[in-house]
């Protein structure tokens, strides 16, 4: 089978040099030495002043919430995983929707401007497959008005906007370090800031709200990572360029083989280009539901990230109809982007989707012919 994503794993020797040293320890959890050196190693890697180890990239989200103190409603974006919205409805929030550019995928800064009331409280822009949203219009819109702004950067590992990382910019980033992505820990995730203040208060807030040994602060959670997760991202970390390069150049034989055929997601012109999914934008939605097909067919499983746009879910009701998104939603198609996946294997899977997209062409141009 070829999913949409699978997991990289490192040399299995190489992981185990890892679990014996933790079991030389007998120190699991608890901020861990492994969870100290990688988040030495990430605020390195990536060039950020605060980074705390979290879980998961759910818990980065509350806990960013929590940090800030966030209430009332939050504008965001209807088109992203669903976790972005049900983190807010989870601790209290309300998600008010702004429309995305049909283009970038991103949320559209004038629009939030647009949204902004008297309840409203922070910004929740999502940097959408890693690409990078206009974070200066964004900032500015939010200093005029007093907001804060938390950036769900959970695709967006590596990426660079103005030559620094994209995880510099807004109150907060948040990032997913699930299997599923560019680099991971199984799971896991990271919150991200330059406020030393906000960053001590993230770290009392994943260990239960524990101060010292004889003082609770406020409430907490338990949001830490553990050693073995640790462990796996270290192997990971290592490995991090060979996998950047290898989904770089499965993504060029993709936009080489589907130009024309497929529209693709346009980056921003100041950041450097994600390599973490594979997205594709097709005609309509008959279209993307016959590619579907055809690739089952040969155990290929592409994914309709994301469909369906979060304006339509019923527990997030009422918002104005997002219209942009739900067309995006409706036509996007990730197609399988991992670091084992063949060249020819990209070929093959563009090869199938070409001639369902020619078939369906020349279907609607006998259907014409015959009115």
């Amino acid at each position: 089978m070829i999913p949409v994503t699978k997991a990289y794993l490192p040399p299995i020797d190489k992981y185990k040099k890892y679990v014996d040293r933790i079991y030389e320890s007998g120190w699991l959890t608890n901020n861990g030495f492994l969870v100290q050196e990688l988040e030495q190693r990430l605020k390195e890697h990536l060039g950020v002043k605060n980074l705390i180890l979290v879980a998961n990239g759910s818990l980065a989200l509350q806990l960013a919430y929590k940090a800030m103190k966030l209430k009332g409603e939050v504008i965001t974006t209807p088109f992203s995983f669903i976790a972005t919205t049900s983190t807010l409805v989870w601790e209290g929030l309300t998600p008010i929707f702004a429309d995305i550019n049909k283009e970038t995928f991103n949320i559209v800064p004038e629009l939030i401007e647009q949204k902004i009331t008297s309840e409203t409280s922070a910004i929740l822009p999502v940097h959408v497959f890693g690409n990078a949203c206009e974070v200066e219009k964004i900032q500015a819109i939010a200093d005029k008005h007093k907001l804060k702004v938390i950036y769900d950067a959970a695709h967006a590992f590596g990426i660079r906007y103005n030559n620094k990382s994209i995880f510099n910019y807004g109150d907060i980033s948040t990032v997913s370090f699930h299997a599923t992505k560019l680099f991971h820990s199984i799971e896991g995730g990271a919150v991200i800031t330059n406020d030393d203040d906000v960053a001590d208060k993230v770290r009392e807030l994943i260990n239960f709200g524990i101060v010292s040994s004889d003082r609770i602060g406020d409430v907490g959670t338990n949001a830490k990572m553990n050693e073995f997760e640790a462990a796996m991202g270290l192997c990971v970390l290592d490995d991090i360029d060979y996998i950047t390069e290898q989904q770089r150049k499965l993504i060029e034989i993709y936009k080489s083989e589907l130009n024309g055929f497929v529209d693709f997601q346009i980056t921003n012109s100041k950041s450097t280009e994600s390599v973490s999914y594979m997205p594709v934008l097709l005609k309509n939605e008959k279209q993307v539901l016959d590619i579907l097909e055809k690739l089952k067919l040969i155990n290929v499983h592409p994914r309709r990230y994301f469909h369906p746009s979060l304006d339509t879910i019923k527990y997030l009701q009422p918002q104005v109809s997002c219209d942009c998104s739900r067309d995006i939603s409706s036509r996007i198609l990730c197609l399988p982007l991992y670091t084992s996946l063949s060249e020819m294997q990209v070929v093959v899977i563009s090869k199938i989707i070409k001639e369902s997209i020619s078939v369906g062409l020349n279907n609607v141009e006998l259907e014409k012919d015959i009115a």
